[in-house]
């Protein structure tokens, strides 16, 4: 098991990026919250992370916090969630969203997270409930600060927005409305997806 990954960041697609170990390129997906962390590209970062092994892949998650990746664990576990749907659950919803969300049983920030309908996301809760118990008494996460960094064009940072939200279950038509409706110039991808999440959520 790969636990955790030191190395520079040498490209940067949402949700993908790819993290150079000492000349070799380790391809990772990583949920939105880390995505707005991370470092200009060429600058060093440490991730948390997570393999999953199926017959016809390898594949690497990575997290900025622990925390993250334990979120990430407890909801593969969970009957019918995989990777894809941990990683929009995250993306929509940062750490202590959640589990207020499950603390509080409510359904409503859930079910706007694509392949979520009510029924799955009832579900979610009553699992998550007592698997969160333990949840409760650990520190909240720091507030995120996003400094926005440009892009060389607009049109690529858009491009890249939707093209993250599509690979998060967004109809293309939903992804593009809603990178539109926040543009601003200036705005780096990171941004971009950041309050696109937030005006569909």
């Amino acid at each position: 098991m790969i636990g955790r990954l030191r190395g520079t960041l040498a490209d940067k697609q949402p949700p993908h990026l790819i993290l150079d170990v000492n000349g070799l390129g380790y391809e990772l997906e990583v949920p939105m919250t880390t995505l707005y962390r991370l470092p200009a590209v060429g600058e060093p970062v440490t991730l948390h992370t997570h393999l999953v092994v199926r017959e016809d892949a390898h594949l690497l998650y990575g997290f900025y916090e622990k925390r993250e990746r334990e979120l990430f664990r407890e909801l593969i576990r969970l009957n019918g969630v995989g990777p894809k749907l941990a990683l929009a659950l995250m993306s929509g919803l940062e750490v202590d969203e959640l589990v207020r969300c499950v603390q509080a049983q409510d359904t409503s920030a859930l079910v706007r997270v694509p392949g979520v309908g009510k029924k799955t996301a009832e579900r979610l809760l009553v699992e998550l409930k007592d698997r969160f118990k333990a949840w409760e008494t650990l520190p909240g996460m720091a507030t995120l600060v996003v400094e926005p960094r440009g892009l060389s064009t607009v049109s690529s940072a858009e491009n890249d927005a939707v093209s993250a939200l599509i690979s998060l279950g967004y109809k293309p038509q939903e992804a593009s409305r809603a990178v539109s409706a926040i543009k601003e110039d200036g705005l780096s991808s990171e941004d971009m997806i950041r309050r696109a999440l937030k005006g569909m959520v």
